[in-house]
């Protein structure tokens, strides 16, 4: 057990954005996918003594770690409290002969990871330290979302490595998360809250509410495979390519991206989130604490050429960083308020996570070279409720890069031709320009499949694709409906339903199929529905039922 104290009295304020928006995701989504892992190497001269001194120090400089949020754990907190002291616990794990302590860290952070931290309590990081014959050889640590993201903990990771090989520190110069909330409470902090509001609702409201819409697609699967890859003369494409056109890594790399996405599902607009993205604020580069919000971006792909998308990409994606700073909740209204009016529900299909920034550059210059290039690994499923995510790990030296990919969108092989692909864009643009288009390279390129719409019940609504055979099998699953008939006519989505002798209202059916939209990423809610109850007895005399019609929404 560590304890630890400050001078500075208990301090109590509101949250912060981006700590109500990752408590909401605590306590909706499991453990095991919202709790983070890493793993800290040991400097050559840290003892034990030494390895639990700079924990403590950890502790005592940065409020985040002594923050906790007071109240029931059924409901959402609306305060944080940093704490003047407390303690936490370090586990002590001896090695035994001959085993690998990076395997001992997994299983330790997995262990930890499905374990909810309780918020009102617990201190955020959980800690195996890992020692053979009494000596530490590596560091687990368990964090939990709501006091640190990404960036943050890769902060503290290089500020452990100063501290545990005996070096110190200047006094942290970025704002608390108290500090960050009164902010974010100011009016100017509200101005841009609601302006994000406002660029969320441009996008939700006329841009595709599913990227991914072909004969392929069925129901979500949040436990996806994950393929990881590696390559230096991937780093040294990435480089030339942002050299020559003008961009930053980040935005070369989205644009390659949201290329091979567009061309897997066939479509020019490509509707993506963007993790963590709100780093760019004044002041907030060093902020140690969670600023994880949502991008929303929208990247329209139909460009002559890939120069032309990675300059509008890096357009879009300066707006949609600028607008990541809201309300979660006003977020998640204005969802449900857009699907309701929309009759079709947003999925979040296409998810990037620029991580290169979490790992410090002393460490990753560590890594051996990838035994071959491109270096290929498959890695067990994860729950990612998402249908494709790439996850940018490093950038400069060698480009490391994670794949997480629906079956419905990607098999493995598929999801080994998409890095490739990436990595052939890559150096295609490193060198010159990169024709896009139906007359372009991608296809040749790749050797991608592209999705397809060969049934004959595609309809696109807006700017859905929508396969009313799907819209038939959502009406059937929430009304628990015998017989049922979906036709586009006239622009307009009608339903007739049997419902098997219950009566029930336009509205009612509206409401159910509503709430059994989630998951049906290629049906939506129809605009008229014409009721009929047939009881059996009505069906086996073949007399007609008591029936109504009209519209479930506006």
């Amino acid at each position: 057990m560590v304890q630890f104290a400050v001078d500075t009295p208990e301090a109590e304020g509101p949250l912060t954005l981006g700590q109500d928006n990752m408590i909401r995701c605590l306590r909706h989504d499991e453990p095991s996918h919202m709790n983070k892992q890493a793993t800290w190497t040991i400097p050559a001269t840290a003892d034990l003594p030494r390895s639990l001194a700079a924990l403590r120090t950890l502790a005592e400089r940065h409020a985040a770690l002594r923050t906790v949020f007071p109240g029931p754990a059924d409901r959402q907190p609306e305060r944080q409290r940093v704490r003047s002291a407390g303690e936490f616990t370090v586990r002590m794990i001896e090695l035994e002969d001959g085993e690998d302590p990076a395997e001992c860290a997994e299983r330790y952070c997995w262990d930890g990871r499905r374990q909810a931290f309780e918020l009102a309590a617990d201190f955020p990081l959980r800690f195996g330290l890992i020692t053979r014959h009494g000596i530490p050889v590596l560091l687990a640590v368990v964090i939990c979302h709501a006091q640190l993201d990404g960036v943050a903990t890769g902060l503290l990771f290089q500020e452990w490595l100063t501290l545990a090989a005996g070096g110190t520190l200047s006094a942290p110069t970025a704002p608390t998360p108290i500090e960050v909330a009164e902010q974010e409470q100011s009016s100017s902090g509200q101005r841009r809250t609601r302006a994000a509001l406002r660029h969320w609702e441009h996008i939700l409201a006329d841009q595709p509410s599913a990227v991914f819409a072909d004969d392929r697609i069925g129901p979500n699967d949040t436990q996806l495979p994950t393929l990881g890859v590696r390559s230096t003369a991937g780093a040294a494409a990435l480089a030339r390519a942002a050299q020559r056109t003008g961009a930053s890594n980040s935005a070369v790399l989205l644009a390659c991206y949201a290329a091979l996405a567009a061309h897997r599902a066939a479509r020019t607009t490509v509707v993506m989130a963007a993790l963590s993205a709100n780093r760019h604020r004044p002041g907030l580069a060093d902020h140690i604490g969670t600023l994880a919000q949502d991008a929303l971006l929208a990247v329209d792909t139909d460009c002559p050429d890939l120069d032309t998308l990675i300059g509008r990409t890096q357009a879009q994606a300066l707006s949609g960083y600028w607008h990541a700073t809201f309300d979660a909740e006003r977020i998640w209204q204005l969802i449900e308020d857009v699907a309701h009016r929309r009759g079709a529900r947003f999925a979040r299909h296409v998810v990037v996570n620029d991580l290169s920034a979490t790992v410090p550059d002393a460490v990753a210059a560590t890594r051996p070279d990838p035994p071959t290039d491109p270096d290929l690994a498959w890695y067990p499923a994860e729950p990612t409720p998402t249908r494709l995510m790439l996850n940018i790990w490093r950038t400069a030296g060698c480009l490391e890069f994670t794949l997480h990919t629906h079956p419905d969108v990607l098999d493995r092989e598929e999801t080994e031709l998409f890095a490739h692909a990436l990595l052939r864009l890559l150096d295609l643009a490193g060198r010159r320009t990169v024709r896009l288009g139906p007359d372009g390279e991608l296809a040749a390129l790749t050797g991608l499949p592209v999705g397809r719409r060969d049934k004959a019940n595609w309809q696109q609504i807006g700017t859905n694709w929508i396969d009313l055979d799907a819209v038939a099998d959502l009406l059937r699953a929430a009304l628990g409906a015998r017989d049922v008939e979906v036709r586009w006519e006239g622009g307009e989505l009608t339903a007739e339903v049997d419902t098997g002798g219950r009566t029930i209202t336009p509205e009612q059916a509206h409401a159910a199929v509503m709430a059994a939209l989630p998951g049906h990423d290629t049906a939506m809610a129809p605009h008229r529905y014409v009721l009929s109850c047939h009881s059996d007895s009505d069906s086996s005399s073949g007399s007609g039922g008591s029936g109504g019609s009209g519209s479930g929404r506006d």
